[in-house]
């Protein structure tokens, strides 16, 4: 079994004792019995506030709710939200009770998974107001694995906020290392490693139990699968939320899905294999509505290119539905699609842009982020 740096908490002792803490975390905040690291601070160690994420410290916060700031009922400590309506940032009120932020959640290793947006800008929080900053490694569960381009700057934001590519290969640890240096920050930042973790490791090869990062990423395979679905995020279609398979089955009420599904299997698509999928999501587009589309079935996790497999998904449904299928227009007037926020330029919008042009363009960007990432790795 691999253990994280929450299990090694007692080896690095001397880093947490004597210092006021403020606990970013989520309900994946656990150690290898599944004890959280909420209560494992709240009381061996002085954890002085809670700081929530997207979905809630408890998990309990569908994606995109508002969480509010109050109390957590299990420890009387106060919880600060950092998914606000109008900031999702730390500000000087929060910080003046503590030493150091601590930061423990289990990441996908996948650029819009946002928990590590609230990283980033917790960092630069801690740069600004002169805090410590200490990270629980967690290993990545995808593995050191590179996939798709780089988000441009003009499209960072909070679903894209720094320039990684859409699967990256860092745990979190070692991404707040190259933060660290290629921002030129000068706060004490700690991390507290992994030990027994293979990078090319994926998670079913660890030894650990799955614990669900979020609601809508119940299972191993919906991790290996989101760097490609979650572009459907931006679409018309249905992601599958609202269904017990989000960003495995994907479709909508103008599928056919037999039809799809045998277009897809036809194009031989490493690691994967396509099935009609019928169904109606109970939320979220087009809840209550009958939906036809693929349900994706990964039959080989290594070799499986999950960002490649998005992009094929996203032009095939537009080949096949031409007058159906459509990109999210913006939430208000002047702001950009989401769709340009989640690929990370507007370039997937141009129906003239080739998909074999967009597939080098990963490979390119993807070749020289690893280059780029490999000074940063903890671990071999």
């Amino acid at each position: 079994m691999v253990r994280n740096g929450i299990d090694r908490i007692k080896e690095f002792d001397k880093v947490l004792a004597g210092k006021r803490l403020g606990l970013i975390t989520s309900v994946s905040g656990v150690d290898c019995s599944l004890r959280s690291t909420i209560d494992i601070l709240a009381q061996e160690y002085q954890l002085a506030v809670l700081f929530s994420p997207e979905h809630g410290v408890r998990g309990n916060v569908d994606a995109g709710g508002e969480v509010e700031t109050y109390t957590d009922s299990y420890t009387g400590i106060p919880v600060y939200s950092l998914y606000r309506k109008e900031s999702k940032r730390l500000t000087r009120e929060m910080l003046k009770e503590i030493d150091a932020v601590v930061y423990d959640i289990q990441d996908l290793g996948v650029r819009y998974y946002t928990f590590i947006s609230t990283m980033y800008y917790a960092m630069q929080a801690c740069e600004h107001y002169e805090k410590e900053f200490i990270v629980f490694d967690r290993l990545n569960p995808l593995g050191d694995k590179v996939e798709g381009n780089l988000i441009e700057k003009e499209k960072e934001s909070f679903i894209g906020a720094y320039p990684l590519c859409m699967r990256y290969g860092l745990t979190v640890g070692e991404l707040a290392g190259m933060i660290y240096e290629e921002q030129g920050f000068h706060f004490p930042l700690t991390v507290i490693p992994i030990e027994g973790w293979n990078r090319n490791s994926i998670f079913p090869e660890t030894g650990n139990l799955w614990v669900m990062p979020s609601l809508g990423i119940p299972r191993f395979e919906t991790a290996l699968l989101y760097p490609g679905t979650c572009l459907f995020e931006g679409s018309n279609l249905s992601e599958g939320r609202g269904t017990s398979a989000p960003f495995e089955i994907i479709g909508a009420p103008y599928v056919d899905g037999y039809k799809f599904a045998y277009h897809m299997n036809s194009k031989k698509l490493p690691g994967v294999l396509f099935t009609p999928a019928y169904f109606t999501p109970t939320t979220s587009k087009h809840e209550k509505k009958n939906c036809q589309g693929v349900h994706i079935h990964v039959t080989d996790s290594h070799a499986l290119c999950s960002a490649e497999l998005g992009l094929a998904l996203l032009y095939a449904f537009r080949e096949c539905y031409p007058k159906e299928f459509a990109f999210l227009p913006p939430l208000k007037e002047g702001s950009r699609r989401s769709i340009e926020l989640l690929f990370g330029n507007d370039r997937i919008l141009d129906e003239n842009v080739s998909f074999e042009s967009l597939l080098e363009e990963y490979h390119k960007d993807s070749r020289e982020f690893y280059e780029r990432k490999k000074k940063f790795h903890l671990y071999d």
